[in-house]
Parts: structure tokens; sequence; C-alpha cells
């Protein structure tokens, strides 16, 4: 490997220190590729001499006069029209008016409020989490989905917002359907109430769903106060209708056929029963009474007449719960807020306390004035009891017709937004197209449409679960990503909501998936299927967002509270492993080395290191710039592009032996410090080997910095220095390293009590070729100390077991496992060379390596060592003959080798020595396949359990 000076030095840039910074709302997931030349010119004009510092923003971020920008919109919906009014609605739902008369004749009064209580408790814990992080920040529009996404990253985000768009539709044609069943069953008859035309009556209240929507949200917002003030007028004439109105009977429903029932023969109970809707049964109402107040305190479960099946606590629950799931109604409405950040979690609140009282209140009351039979054998007992049930029938029509208006809006905000941030591709592009009020007409009518599709697939009980557990769904993704902001203690995390914690937040996710199973395990297994599906979809296909990983700063708070119980002290060699430091000049050269490398680390710490060879800053009072902040990001898109797991550590020193002590004692953190130092070899000649011609840079889908300009950059950094201003670092970036101070780089790296690793012949290396070449399967080590040729046994000291343990490494890694291990000991011929070839089998069967083993005589080699120099100490000294014997006996057993291994001669005492010892390397390692000099320092390998 050749040492080059430097790359090329950027003119100017600024470093932003203490800067405030904040997420512009716009951000979307598509930003294009950053080239070198956009990266060179970046904040080239800032201004570092004089006068204020000037703050820069390396991000798609806001900063300076954003910070007093009011982020209020005036034309936004208030937190009474455009939160608490469409939660409150939606929440309603038609169990107010439907079904909690049933709920309290089964369940009682008291269990009725347990249970209700135990819903809402489930409920709040998300209102909680969605408080918390719709207080954290601005706002833009797709509700649930935007504050997922921007919390949790986009797979998980564009996954759940997917869902949660399902489940909006799905549930807005449920609802339109209940509307239209309603609505006939009261006023059409006969033809009229066939299924065509059922579908007739649903598209048509769809059409004016859609017209309304089409309207904008202010519309919506009227809509909202004025649904809201026709329900309670509704509500307020059951609350007179109890307090004044008579006792008297009240019919029961001919729908309700198992009230009809007479036995065929009273005598002969065989016989069975038939329904016999000629008689007139009816049941007590009471009016407000203590006495049926005590008569409804109990639990009395029989079944459900729709249905036949007997009830049961959970069967209750799921009824209760299902009505008041429309906590997020206020949240799909984010991107039409005023002020979204304080609307949501004041509104949101509101709301679930005041459906929670009027729920307890209404329970109460037909508690107090219907009698058990009347309750649990009549749906519509509010309507039948009331002074003009025409005001129920209108509470119906409004609550189910609001909330289908809900969904419809919630489901159009959340593919707009989808489409705006880019996860699906071309797919939703045209969902994007907005009006100049900003009204997504596209995605209402695209909405719309698949309202009307779901509606002729009719079905609507089987679409109800799934459509339950999508919502679910997104509850859950809402409390899992309160819960690892709250896990990651960032500092920006600061809502100004207060009043949820971590326990909250995870039990909103127990109750969440509870509830799931609850409602159906299988379907539940199936959406989470399908929710694991889009995730690694959107993983591998969307662009990656800006807008920040929640899952790196989870990674970071976890790796900070590992990293400090690592404990250097109480490192042993059962578990020593290689920790590599690779030091590269000319990455266009050193690609196959790097790629090396990363098969030798054995999960170990791999760091690629960097040295910038400049002068000393002629302005010692201040630092302008750091020229490594815009090459750092050129070395990370590096390390992508070749795909190899490592670290990037780059610094600046006057010469390259500086900076690299500096990298040997400052590269790592805490106890993951490298132990193993790998250099390239000092070639006579500079190779002019480019990006361009190697095979191992892979394709990445997307990628911040593109392949062909980081391809650029190494190249043009190589040859074409950059002369910069007077405040910046000078150097010569065509100037080489000499023989001396490679050699001092060396020793330095031993004397810091490093392993040292020369690698040569690794620039044309192709591992995948010589993998697939059958032929060169053999890793060879020779584990021969070249200054001591007289001790040849087994008596191997820590270098040549660590040059062993290196061996053994790469033969373990999953890319090498096809070649075979092959270890050399020389002998004399005088001596057994069985017996030697059985000690070796032995030894590596004690250190547990499989590999071959195989003696080697060679007399004819250290016959040129013995020859008048038994006393050389220095290894620059070895005699030339005896060097090059021991190359020509190496390459005789290295044709079928890939890669060999040899004992790394120690570097001269004298540095005046340097080129001579540099000439005993190439003679030792010419013609060889590609080579790892290895001296090893620590003990590596442990015979101990």
């Amino acid at each position: 490997m050749n040492q080059s000076d430097s790359d090329t030095i950027f003119n100017g840039g600024v470093s932003s220190y203490g800067g405030i910074e904040i997420e512009t709302p716009s951000t979307s997931a598509g930003n294009g590729p950053m080239s070198a030349s956009s990266l060179n010119n970046a904040d080239s004009s800032a201004n570092v001499s004089g006068g204020p510092t000037k703050v820069v923003s390396h991000s798609p971020l806001i900063v300076g006069s954003t910070m007093n920008r009011d982020l209020r919109r005036p034309s936004g919906l208030s937190t009474l029209s455009g939160v608490f009014a469409p939660v409150a609605l939606s929440m309603f739902s038609v169990l107010l008016f439907l079904r909690m008369g049933f709920v309290v004749g089964q369940l009682g009064f008291l269990m009725t409020v347990v249970e209700l209580l135990l819903a809402y408790f489930i409920i709040l814990l998300t209102v909680l989490s969605l408080c918390a992080i719709s207080s954290n920040g601005a706002i833009e529009g797709g509700g649930v989905y935007y504050m997922i996404s921007r919390s949790l990253g986009p797979e998980f985000g564009g996954s759940i917002g997917l869902l949660f768009f399902i489940a909006n539709v799905f549930s807005c044609a449920l609802y339109v359907s209940g509307f239209t069943e309603a609505f006939m069953s009261n006023f059409a008859s006969g033809d009229l109430s066939n299924g065509s035309w059922k579908f007739f009556y649903c598209v048509c209240v769809s059409v004016v769903l859609l017209v309304l929507v089409l309207l904008g949200s202010g519309l919506f917002a009227k809509t909202a106060l004025i649904t809201f003030v026709v329900i309670g007028i509704c509500f307020g004439s059951f609350i007179a209708t109890v307090l004044f109105r008579s006792p008297m009977n009240i019919t029961v429903p001919v729908s309700n056929t198992y009230r009809y029932e007479v036995w065929v023969n009273e005598s002969d109970p065989s016989a069975g029963k038939e329904v016999d809707l000629n008689q007139t049964i009816t049941a007590n109402y009471t009016g407000f009474s203590f006495a049926t107040v005590k008569e409804n305190l109990f639990t009395n479960y029989t079944f459900d007449y729709t249905t036949g099946k007997k009830t049961d606590f959970a069967l209750m629950f799921a009824i209760i719960f299902s009505g008041v799931t429309g906590l997020m109604a206020g949240a799909n409405m984010s991107g039409e807020l005023a002020r979204p950040s304080v609307s949501i979690p004041r509104g949101t609140l509101n709301a679930v306390f005041t459906t929670l009282g009027v729920y307890i209140l209404a329970a109460f009351l037909v508690a107090a004035s219907c009698s058990n039979d009347l309750l649990q054998n009549d749906y519509g007992v509010m309507m039948d009891v009331n002074f003009s049930p025409l005001f129920i029938l209108v509470g119906i029509f409004a609550t189910t017709f609001f909330s289908s208006m809900s969904n419809l809006i919630g489901a159009s905000r959340v593919l707009n937004r989808l489409a705006h941030d880019k996860l699906f591709g071309a797919v939703l592009s045209p969902a994007a197209y907005e009006v100049s009020s900003g009204n997504p007409v596209a995605s209402v009518i695209i909405s719309w449409v698949c309202v009307v599709l779901v509606l002729l697939i009719g079905a609507m009980n089987k679409i109800a679960k799934i459509t339950s557990i999508f919502f679910l769904l997104s509850y859950m993704g809402v409390n899992i990503a309160t819960l690892a902001l709250e896990l990651t203690s960032a500092p920006n995390f600061r809502p100004t909501f207060k009043y949820f914690s971590w326990y909250t937040c995870a039990l909103g996710i127990v109750s969440t998936v509870t509830m799931m199973l609850v409602i159906d395990a299988a379907m539940s297994a199936i959406a989470i299927v399908i929710l694991m599906v889009l995730i690694m979809f959107l993983h591998y296909q969307a662009p990656p967002g800006s807008w920040g990983s929640i899952s790196q700063a989870l990674i970071y708070h976890q790796v900070r509270k590992y990293l400090l119980l690592l404990d250097s002290r109480k490192e042993h060699v059962k578990y020593w492993r290689p920790q590599v430091l690779l030091l590269v000049s000319r990455p266009a050269s050193c690609c196959p080395l790097i790629d090396f490398a990363n098969d030798l680390k054995k999960s170990g710490l791999y760091v690629i290191g960097h040295v910038h060879r400049e002068g000393t800053f002629n302005n010692s009072d201040a630092v302008t710039s750091d020229p490594l902040q815009k090459v750092y990001p050129f070395w990370l898109s590096l390390v992508d592009y070749l795909k190899v797991k490592s670290f990037v550590e780059l610094t600046i020193s006057p010469s390259v032996r500086h900076g690299v002590q500096q990298l040997i004692r400052l590269s790592g953190l805490g106890a993951m410090k490298p132990n193993t130092v790998v250099v390239g070899f000092h070639e006579t000649q500079r190779s002019e080997t480019t990006l361009n011609e190697t095979k191992l840079l892979k394709d990445l889908k997307y990628s911040k910095i593109g392949r062909n300009d980081v391809v650029e950059y190494f190249t043009n950094a190589d040859y074409i220095p950059n002369v910069g201003s007077a405040n910046e670092l000078h150097g010569n970036p065509t100037e080489r390293l000499d023989s001396e101070e490679y050699v001092s780089i060396l020793k330095d790296a031993l004397h810091l009590n490093k392993n040292l690793c020369v690698a040569r012949h690794f620039t044309f290396f192709d591992k995948d070729m010589v993998l697939k070449n059958l032929n060169k399967r053999y890793i060879d080590v020779w584990p021969v100390d070249l200054l001591k040729p007289d001790q040849t046994g087994l008596g191997w000291d820590n270098s040549c077991l660590f040059l062993l343990q290196l061996a053994c490494i790469l033969s373990m890694s999953s890319r090498w496992k096809s070649a075979t291990l092959r270890v050399f000991i020389c002998v004399n011929s005088l001596q057994d060379m069985h017996r030697r070839e059985r000690q070796l089998k032995e030894m590596l069967g004690h250190l547990r390596i499989k590999g071959k083993s195989i003696v080697v005589p060679w007399d004819h080699v250290v016959c040129h060592f013995t020859d008048g120099n038994a006393s050389v100490k220095d290894s620059a000294d070895l005699p030339r003959p005896y060097i090059s014997a021991m190359n020509e006996m190496v390459r005789r057993h290295c044709a079928d080798t890939a890669i060999c291994f040899m004992n790394l001669p120690l570097p001269p005492e004298d540095i005046a020595n340097s080129e001579q010892y540099l000439e005993l390397l190439r003679s030792l390692t010419g013609d060889l396949p590609p080579t790892l000099l290895v001296h090893g320092l620590s003990s590596v390998i442990s015979t101990a359990l």
C-alpha cells in the first residue's frame, strides 16, 4: 500500500456549535444524493473572521428566524370544532343510543361502570401518549401517521399509516352501511329494501359525504358543532323522558323472535317451540325509580337476541370498547388545526372525560327507569320510551353520518401525507394533489372510491373485526413511539404535556395487544403479519427519511450504557478477539485490503483510519473550520458501498507518523480499543489503481452520496491538490511517505503495545474469484522466526500463536469456510519428521484448530544463516541468500494458496537501516500470493475451559 500525503482540502466552511435547530415540517423522505461538487461548495460563503458567528444548518432544518415564527395557523380550526367535537362524536357512535340499554341489562349498572372505566383506562393510556407526542413539536397533516413516522421512522410509520388508512376506509363504509340500514328500516319497505337498493342508498350517502369533505375543513367544523348540538338535544330528550314521563308498558320488538317463542305442546316439551307473532309481549318502563336501580344493579347474563350467543363479561366489553375507539378523530385533523400541539391534547382529553361522564349518566338513567326484562329484550329501548322516538332516530343518524365523515377525512389526510412522503413511490403520487386552499381533493376522491368498493364487497360484519384490529395497531404504534422517545432520554423530547411516563406507554402497548387478542386472535395474527411484511418492504424500498431515526437514538442510549459496563480491566484471554485498526492512505488501492480485514475481525472492533497530512495553522488563535467535516461523509459512503462493518476515524497532522500515533492512541471508546494495527506495504512504485477499476463497490438503492461522486472524490483527492485560503491547512498531497517514516510507524505500533500486521499483494486481490477457483483453496501459515532458525520446535511464542489465531479466525469466516488451513513447520532433515508432524497435529487438536499439518525440511535454507551469521540480532542484517531461499521454499508450496501468513521480522533498532529492512521484506514476500506479515505481542489463545 502506498502512503500518500492527503486528500483534497475543502474551502471555507463553518461548524455550528450550540446552534438551535427546528425541524422543517415540510421535509419529505425523498432527498436526492449529495454530490462531491455540491459538498465542496457548501458553506463557502460563511463569515468566520470578525463579526458574529454565522450559524449554518447542515440538514433540512430551520434555524434562526424560525424560532420567532408563530406556529399558529390563522385560518385553522379551533380546539372545540377541530378536536373536541369530532372526538366526542366519534366516541359516542351508536353505543349511546342503541347499545347502552342492552349492556346495562346484561352487566348491571355497577359492572357497566367498571367496564366503562376499564375501557376508558385503556383508551386514556393511548391518549396520554398521543398528547405527549403531539405537544413535542410542530405537527402537519397526516395525524397518527405523521406522529408515528416522525418518531419511529418511515418503515414503521408508513406501514402503520397504510393500515390506518385502510381502517378508516373500512370504518367509513361500516358507518355508511349502518346509517343506510337505520334509514331503510324506518322509511323503506317492500322492493325498496333489497340488496341492490341498499347499495344504491349507500352510494348516495357516500356522495353526500364526498361533497361535504371536498368543500373543506371549515364546513366540517361547522358540521361537527351542529352535529354535537343535535346529539346533545337528542340525549337531553331522553333525560327529560326519564325524569318526567310516567310508567308504562313497552311492546317488545318482533325482531326479538326468541321472546315470542311458545311451546308447540306444553304437555310435550320435546315438541319444541315456535314463534307466535300474534301475541303482544310487553316489558315495564317505570320512570325514575330507585327500586328499578336496585333491580338493575348486578349482572344477569342471558343471550344476545340478534345473534343467539350467550353473553358474558368479554362480549359486553367488546361491545363497549368497539363503540369508544374514535379517539384519533382530532389527531386526523392535525393539518387543519390552528395550534395542533395545543388543541390535540386539550380537546382529546376533554372529549374523553366528557363522553365517559355521558356514558355513565346514560347507564344510570336506563338502569333507573327500565326493567331488566325491557333492557335485555329491546335494543331500541331509548327510542321506544322517548317522548318522541324521532329524537333518538335523529341522534342515531347524526352519530353514524358524522363518524363516517370523520373517517373519510382521516383516510384522505393520511393518504395525502403518505403521497407527499413518497414512501410508496409513484403509486400514490396522484394523491399528493391539493387545491390552493390546501384541501387534498385527490386523496379525498381516491378514499371515496375505496369506500364505494368496500360497500360493493359487502360482508360488513366480517370487516368490522379487522377494522378494529387495524385501529388498535395504530394505537399501539402511538404508544410504542412515545415509549421509544421516553426511553432514549433525548434532550429534545420535551413535550409540554407532562402527565405520562414509560409505565403508561408500556401499559398502553400491553392493553392494545390484549384487546386485539380478545377481539380475534387469528385476525390479530394476520394483521401483525401484514404489518411485518409492510415494514420489511418499506425498509428495502422506501427512501431514507430525513426525520431522525428513533432506532439510532435507542441504540445510542443502550450502547452508551453497555460501554460503561465494558471494563478493560476484566479482559480475559478466553474471550479475546481481534480489534483491528486498518491504516489507509489511498482507498482506491486498498479496497481489497479493507474487504479482507473485515473478515479478520471475528465480531470484533474494526476501524479504518486515515491521516490527512497538512501544515500547521497559520492563525493559531482561531480554528476557522474542520476540513474533515466535509471529508467524513465520503468515507462513510465508501464503507457503505464496500458493505463492510467498520468505523471510520480521520485525523489531521503535520506528519503521517504523528497522525498514526493519534489514531492508535485515540481510536475506539472505553474498552473497545484496537489491539491490532494493519498497514499496507511500502512499495517502490505508487499504485495507479482507481476506484473505477474495483469490483468491490456494491450498488445501494438509496445513499446520501451517489456512487459516482464517491469514486470522483477519491480519484481527484489522490492527485489534485486543493490550494486554499490563508486560514486553511497547507500540504503537498502528491509527496510520498519515505521509508524511514514508514518503518517508524511500524515501530510505534509495537511500542504502543499493539499487534502488527503488514499486508502485501492485496491491491489486485479478488477474493470472490479466488474462492470460486477450486485450486486456490488453502490458507497457509508459516510460524517461523527468521532470527531464530535453530528453534524449530513447537514451543511457539506469542507472535507465532497470534499468527495461527488470525489464520484460524479467517478460516472460520463464513466466506472462507471452503478454504483449508495448512500449518507448516520447518525441520532439519536429520530430525524425526513423522514425530514432529504427529506433535503438530496434537498441538492443533489441543488448540481446537482444524487444519492440515505439513512438515517441511529446510536444511537448504537455514544453511545460509549459519554460515558465519550465528550472532545476527537485527533483522536488517539477515543474509539475503537466507531470505531468498526462504522465499523460494514458500513459493514452492503456495501454488494453490489463497492467503499466506508469515512472521514479521522486527523493525531494525537503527532507523537508518529502514530501506535495508524494507528490501528484506520485499525479498521475503516477492512473487507470493497475498501475504500478511504478522508480529503479535499479546497472549491470544487459551486451552482452559
